[in-house]
């Protein structure tokens, strides 16, 4: 079935596909070029080899940390121009042939190597924050979000935006807060979602820099300034993930055994365990619906 999307004002993309989210991948901007079909860069020998890799088991829960030390840091990008050019360049591409290209053994699944795909891509983009409480892109002020999305373009889980200081949360104002300088300016980029296939085989899709419309902007603020106030008061056992419409609060812990200083309702301290703000998918999907539009 034929497909066709459209972006902001001024900016048509089409790709005939047999699924909407096809079609965003295969989108292109003005004076950029498409990479489908034969003889395409998604053809590239380099995409078997990384399937192989992946699927023989090599070096099951690949992450952010493993990438780091296999792939050399390329340089930062010096404007937003470039780094939204270094983005384009990688629409459309699989997973696993940027692996291949990057020298890094590809998964076979995401289960123990969830991170994968965003510090590969933090890496191919030239991404210099590290571990560090900064945006991704730290000259620029610029976060990178990778958007594991469905066949219909819709997001198919919560994104993570920062953990929680959970000992200095309530004294902090939004504008100082970890929340707002992660949000304040992302590039978006979608990534195939569906689970069944293998990570070697999602494609990457056409990139989104992204700042928060006034609107968004409270709507966030309003979540910060809750949230944050029910662990200031030393609640924060008892937040849910129901809490919240745009961000909620949830575990972020590699195991169940993790834990961090937290303050109880008389301030004193205690060892909670490790909490994280995410975006709900409600909001990330209608960040996409503002930006592209697929018709099926």
């Amino acid at each position: 079935m034929g497909v066709a999307i459209a972006g902001g004002p001024g900016a048509t993309w089409g790709w005939a596909l047999g699924s909407a989210f096809g079609a965003a991948l295969g989108a292109v901007g003005a004076g950029s070029t498409a990479r489908c079909g034969s003889g395409s860069r998604l053809a590239h020998p380099s995409s078997a080899a990384a399937s192989q890799q992946g699927e023989s088991g090599e070096r099951i829960g690949l992450g952010p940390d493993i990438v780091e030390a296999v792939v050399a840091q390329p340089p930062s990008p010096q404007s937003e121009a470039e780094l939204v050019a270094r983005a384009r360049a990688l629409s459309g591409r699989r997973v696993g042939e940027l692996a291949a290209e990057l020298g890094v053994p590809c998964p076979p699944d995401l289960r123990r190597a969830k991170g994968f795909v965003g510090g590969l891509v933090e890496r191919a983009l030239g991404a210099d924050a590290g571990s560090r409480s900064l945006p991704d892109f730290s000259g620029l002020g610029v976060e990178l979000k990778t958007l594991p999305v469905d066949a219909r373009g819709r997001p198919v889980e919560s994104t993570f935006v920062c953990t929680i200081p959970l000992t200095e949360v309530a004294h902090l104002e939004w504008a100082e807060s970890p929340v707002w300088r992660k949000l304040r300016r992302v590039l978006w980029m979608v990534v195939e979602g569906d689970r069944g296939l293998p990570p070697a085989r999602r494609r990457i899709g056409e990139p989104l820099l992204w700042s928060p419309s006034p609107d968004q902007e409270r709507a966030l603020r309003f979540d910060w300034e809750e949230l944050a106030g029910v662990i200031g008061r030393g609640d924060v056992e008892s937040i849910t993930g129901h809490l919240g419409q745009c961000l909620q609060v949830r575990p972020k812990a590699a195991n169940s055994h993790a834990r961090r200083r937290g303050t109880d309702r008389d301030g004193a301290f205690f060892d909670a365990m490790p909490k994280g703000f995410y975006l709900r998918a409600t909001f990330t999907a209608s960040v996409l619906a503002e930006h592209f539009v697929l018709t099926v």
